[in-house]
């Protein structure tokens, strides 16, 4: 794969707060809230948006970090440069004060900013609501937007926040108590919080989805997926379960994970009301 031009993709910006950001759009419909891995917006995370549109959904990119369209395997660029691209991401996000990435207890200010993206691409798009998808540094940006009505279909994919450097923050998600709280009343209320890891991954525990299974309950819906499912041919261990680690092919369990999403935005944003 080379770098994607985003030729398909429709670019405007977004203010909130003080705070402008590009954001990228494709197709039609109900908004889902795509928000990307790092190092940012990558063409795989772009093929994944474009699975989002072909179903009837507007897939919405906000550009938070990294370049957009750059691939970030070693292939494309060399080794050196992919060296370079990640450690170029990296190291801001990780002191860039909107994003909470150690502390426990936290829901990272540029959530205020999500919400209301969000909002704006319910009145925009229309629909009943608006989904979100937060992958790796973003996963649990999804769960933490959750806590705002408008977000019906929320999908946390290898959620990797706060760091799990110890046992503590390993059994927990990035997100305040009074926000937990508030998708806990949403969940009691019939709303489903799917969630998606690699079993092994080191930067996703088992001890997050266990601590999502018991403050959720039913609402949390958990893909766990073996990791010799993992597309092989991806540059770091299994981990990115839309994305780098797709194997896109029929019968391959990532692959099916990916319908689950589809078919969770379907359902949520779709459906006709009952």
């Amino acid at each position: 794969m080379s770098d994607d031009e985003l030729s398909d993709f429709d670019r405007d910006q977004f203010t909130h707060d003080g705070a402008t950001r590009t954001v990228f759009r494709r197709g039609t419909g109900p908004a889902v809230i795509v928000m990307a891995e790092v190092p940012g917006i990558t063409p795989k995370v772009l093929d994944f948006a474009r699975r989002i549109s072909d179903i009837g959904c507007t897939a919405v990119l906000p550009h938070l970090f990294g370049r957009p369209g750059r691939d970030p395997h070693p292939d494309a660029h060399g080794i050196a440069a992919a060296a370079v691209n990640a450690a170029s991401t990296i190291i801001p996000i990780c002191i860039n004060r909107e994003f909470t990435v150690l502390a426990t207890g936290r829901t990272s200010p540029v959530i205020g900013w999500l919400r209301a993206l969000a909002r704006h691409e319910h009145a925009r798009c229309g629909g009943p609501g608006v989904g979100a998808v937060g992958m790796c540094f973003t996963g649990g940006f999804a769960l933490a937007m959750a806590a705002d009505d408008v977000l019906l279909a929320p999908v946390l994919s290898q959620p990797s926040l706060p760091l799990a450097v110890t046992a503590g923050r390993r059994a927990t998600i990035d997100i305040s108590p009074e926000d937990l709280a508030r998708v806990k009343e949403r969940c009691a209320g019939g709303l489903t919080v799917l969630g998606l890891r690699f079993v092994g991954d080191r930067f996703v525990p088992a001890e997050r989805f266990e601590f999502l299974r018991e403050q959720l309950g039913e609402a949390f819906v958990a893909v766990e997926l073996d990791g010799a499912s993992a597309n092989p041919q991806g540059a770091l261990p299994p981990h990115s379960v839309l994305t780098e680690h797709l194997v896109d092919e029929p019968g391959q369990p990532t692959l099916a994970a990916v319908e689950r999403v589809l078919d969770l935005m379907r359902t949520r944003l779709l459906s006709s009301p009952t």
